[in-house]
């Protein structure tokens, strides 16, 4: 039995990893933290939890977490991950960490999208959590960078095409929609129910923090550096994101040749799901799952190849992902505690 503590668990991503963890049947949760919860029952303070889980939010300390734990979730916000990391490292549990603080092989790109680094030298050490691409290195990890929701929806879309050099990587285009879960659970004006019902957004057009942690990982598939146009939406809605990821296909490129790629690509990816031939996915249709759902076409009239890529922002693209790292890195199958069917509607 595995034994998990989760610091900053009130949160969304809190409740996701809560929600897999008392039904997982290879773990035991033994601790949540969070400062502003702290001596509240978590069944209080989420009755829906009720009749799942007694345990009472706790000082976010590293002692706490690490007293009776083989594995720590950090689900804090980036750069209070970097200051509770290195002591719980110390102290022999591996982390899954949520945040951006080591999704970065380069602390310097870390540092020119969010903050200065404060253990630079735990980036080399860090692993990006995304099985498909890492898994064997998963496997050997102590400590996990867990990707963000919008890399992990592109990231997946694109892989198969950079990696049998398929497509030219600087004509890559992603378009993606989020529902607002993902701004998290504080409140804020712009997630507002007024501010956001009935309606569509852009935001952080050209700007976004979550674009060079996609190049990076885009770029090692490459073989070469990967610059590309990301802009993000968001659409009134509570979870999940829709991916369409659009790419010029290189010299002699065929549909024939783009559909042997994603399918010998995922083939043993238990998380992937590959659409029939002219379907394309809906994010109903991984709502509450760890799987990420891909449709494609190649237009012979523009030589560009479309990609469909859905999943469900906190699962896929927080929690359950986060689950899986710490699956491979405790020998347990990928799939332990994640096998559920998504939920419809």
């Amino acid at each position: 039995m595995i034994r998990v503590a989760i610091a900053g668990a009130s949160g969304y991503t809190g409740f996701e990893l809560i929600r897999i963890m008392v039904q997982h049947p290879e773990v035991r949760l033994t601790a949540i933290t969070s400062r502003a919860q702290m001596g509240q029952r978590l069944d209080d303070f989420y009755p829906a939890f009720r009749g799942h889980c007694e345990l009472v939010f706790e000082e976010p300390d590293p002692a706490v977490l690490t007293r009776d734990a083989d594995v720590v979730f950090t689900a804090l916000p980036h750069q209070a991950a970097m200051d509770m990391v290195p002591a719980l490292l110390d102290r022999g549990v591996k982390v899954v960490d949520l945040s951006a603080d080591y999704r970065f092989r380069d602390p310097a790109v870390y540092e020119a999208w969010y903050q200065p680094h404060k253990t630079p030298e735990l980036s080399s050490q860090a692993v990006y959590g995304l099985p498909e691409l890492h898994r064997e290195a998963i496997r050997r990890a102590r400590l996990v960078g867990n990707p963000g929701c919008y890399p992990t929806s592109i990231i997946l879309a694109a892989a198969p095409l950079l990696a049998r050099g398929l497509v030219r990587p600087e004509t890559i285009i992603a378009d993606s929609k989020s529902g607002v879960s993902g701004a998290g659970r504080g409140a804020s004006l712009a997630v507002h129910f007024c501010e956001v019902n009935e309606g569509f957004k852009a935001y952080k057009v050209g700007e976004h923090r979550h674009t060079p942690e996609i190049e990076q990982e885009l770029g090692l598939l490459a073989g070469k550096p990967v610059s590309i146009n990301f802009t993000p939406h968001l659409v009134p809605m509570s979870r999940g994101i829709l991916s369409t990821v659009y790419a010029t296909v290189a010299a002699g490129a065929t549909a024939e040749g783009i559909d042997d790629a994603f399918h010998n690509f995922y083939s043993g990816a238990p998380f992937v799901r590959l659409c029939k031939k002219g379907e394309f996915p809906s994010t109903l249709q991984v709502r509450g799952s760890n799987h990420c759902d891909l449709g494609w076409r190649f237009d012979p009239r523009t030589r560009r190849v479309i990609v469909v890529s859905v999943i469900d922002n906190l699962t896929r693209g927080a929690s359950g992902q986060a689950v899986c790292n710490m699956n491979l890195m405790c020998g347990l199958p990928e799939a332990a505690g994640l096998a559920a069917p998504p939920w419809q509607p």
